[in-house]
């Protein structure tokens, strides 16, 4: 029997290594690595040394880069393995950002574990696996936001200022100020704050 190769991205050690457990114990599930984030995952991919990986199962919100950041990486790179999502977060926004990025599996870590097991098998055999709570709803509003206007407004919504900022996404602080303030506009927030609030509740963060 082949083996399904699983790479874990998740920033929770204890949750990351509950999953190795549970998935190992699974006759032909194997973890091949767990990261701690999306950038590890997507460089040991990226290496050559890296075990082959069929499956990449990622939490959302990490730090350095999240798992919709490293979902869209690889959906660009065009690697070869597959992408689910395993998130406590049940947001439409999230779902239809990570269906744009070639994700094939969405589930919530509230699932049995069974479900997800059975949602690596189907995905490894070129189904997709999505939270039926979450398949309707994900469709009814659209992201507004550019990619450089979800960067700026994430990173307000961490605490940085306006020069920070474009340090930080090397860009002059006008051209930050531009970002902030036509997010804000498009999500009719009164400014940066409210509108990184406004953005994180609908998943567009």
């Amino acid at each position: 029997m082949n083996k399904i190769n699983i790479l874990l991205a998740e920033d929770q050690t204890m949750l990351l290594n509950a999953l190795a457990t549970i998935l190992d114990l699974e006759d032909n599930l194997h973890v091949v690595q767990s990261c701690a984030n999306g950038k590890q995952a997507f460089d040991y991919i990226q290496s050559g040394e890296s075990e082959r990986v069929d499956i990449v199962l990622t939490d959302i919100e990490m730090p350095d880069m999240t798992g919709l950041e490293l979902a869209k990486q690889l959906f660009e790179s065009k690697v070869p393995c597959k992408t689910i999502i395993l998130t406590t977060f049940a947001r439409s926004g999230y779902l239809r950002r990570a269906m744009d990025s070639g994700v094939k599996g969405y589930l919530l870590k509230d699932s049995p574990s069974q479900d997800l097991i059975d949602a690596i098998q189907k995905v490894h055999q070129g189904g997709t696996a999505i939270a039926p709570e979450l398949m309707v709803e994900s469709w009814m509003e659209k992201d507004p936001l550019s990619d450089k206007e979800r960067h700026a407004l994430r990173l307000a919504k961490d605490g940085l200022s306006t020069e920070d900022i474009a340090k930080k996404l090397f860009l002059s602080t006008g051209t930050v100020r531009n970002y902030l303030s036509s997010a804000s506009s498009k999500l009719n927030a009164k400014n940066r704050i409210e509108a990184a609030r406004i953005a994180h509740q609908n998943g567009w963060l």
